[in-house]
């Protein structure tokens, strides 16, 4: 099974809004996802895979209660939200999300949605490299959203 994720502001493979980037607000999008049986945390990563430099880290936020399928727009910066999941650095060296902001071309931006059956143990803060390693063999399951963004 795939976790399918989706979001009211932009489609698979559709342009990401500006209000999600840094030519807008640069705001976190919303997004939803199915429930998945037996999930104890959600986790989502955001990264555009055509980096010049490679894989660039958007967003890191983990340990999402089961009970969540979905996140309203513009999760704030901070290393703990409300429901209590925690949030780590993007590759700007921020916490929470930052969104698209290519150098040139058409970029992909893939939300992917990770279904876990533990809690990270890890505090805020993390790299995602730190959080895939924590999530090795409890991922239940995993879906993304893919959209695209030109500046």
């Amino acid at each position: 099974m795939v976790i399918k994720v989706t979001s009211n502001v932009f489609k698979e493979g559709e342009h990401i809004p500006d209000r999600y980037a840094c030519r807008g607000v640069n705001i976190s999008p919303p997004l939803e996802w199915d429930d998945v049986d037996g999930t104890v945390k959600y986790a989502i990563i955001c990264e555009d895979p055509d980096a010049p430099s490679g894989t660039w880290t958007h967003w890191v936020i983990f340990n999402l209660p089961s009970e969540t399928t979905h996140l309203s727009e513009w999760i704030m910066e901070r290393e703990e939200i409300d429901n209590g999941s925690k949030q780590g650095f993007n590759d700007f060296g921020t916490i929470g999300y930052r969104g698209p902001c290519p150098p040139d071309g058409t970029h992909r931006y893939y939300f992917k949605v990770y279904a876990l059956d533990k809690e990270i143990e890890l505090p805020a803060r993390i790299s995602k490299s730190e959080l895939l390693k924590a999530m090795n063999s409890h991922i239940i399951d995993e879906g993304h959203l893919m959209g695209r963004y030109t500046r």
